[in-house]
């Protein structure tokens, strides 16, 4: 007769991530996972898989959640170029209020080992071209409703947007200059203008 799970494996994937999150791949260890999670080590390789797995779970679940609800925010019915300057003023806002300083995951994932880790490669560019597309059909609708000038190309500004606002997500986590922040988030909404 099979045994039921003592645990909510949804719960611990949470916790997971919240760990996997603050500390990073290398620097979490698997009795850092045992002791963070409340289970066994059996547990976790018979529910996710080694380390690796269980990692890679967390790092979806956490991409889901956050390229859910970028998509949403692009794409609301309406003018468009409100959506857009939000969404850089919320990155911009997250790298100065993050006092935990975990950043972005994605961004973590990146800088840490998205050159030798092929599967999180894919997942993490996966991201960033969920927010090209999204930034991208965003600007197109601003353009057409005469938010933007018709001379701007939706996708070079989705790209730049992209490249500053992963920036920011960087500059967060190490050092959250303010004024470095503000700064740059004024120029970038001034490009849109």
């Amino acid at each position: 007769m099979a045994r039921t799970k003592e645990f909510d494996p949804d719960a611990v994937l949470q916790k997971a991530l919240e760990l996997f999150w603050e500390r990073g791949y290398e620097a979490t260890s698997m009795a850092e996972l045992v002791r963070h999670l409340g289970i066994a080590r059996a547990s976790i390789y018979a529910t996710f898989g080694g380390k690796h797995d269980l990692y890679v779970k967390a790092f979806e679940r956490y991409q889901q959640t956050r390229d859910l609800a970028v998509m949403e925010a692009l794409s609301q019915p309406g003018p468009a170029l409100p959506a857009v300057r939000s969404l850089v003023e919320a990155y911009a806002e997250e790298a100065l209020c993050d006092e935990r300083r975990r950043g972005c995951m994605v961004v973590n994932a990146a800088v840490e080992i998205m050159s030798r880790d092929p599967q999180i490669a894919r997942r993490v560019e996966a991201s960033w071209d969920n927010l090209e597309t999204a930034l991208t059909s965003a600007l197109t609708r601003a353009r057409a409703q005469g938010e933007i000038s018709g001379e701007k190309d939706p996708r070079t500004l989705a790209r730049f947007l992209l490249v500053m606002m992963q920036g920011m997500r960087v500059l967060g986590r190490a050092h959250p200059d303010p004024g470095r922040l503000r700064d740059a988030t004024a120029q970038a909404l001034a490009v849109l203008d």
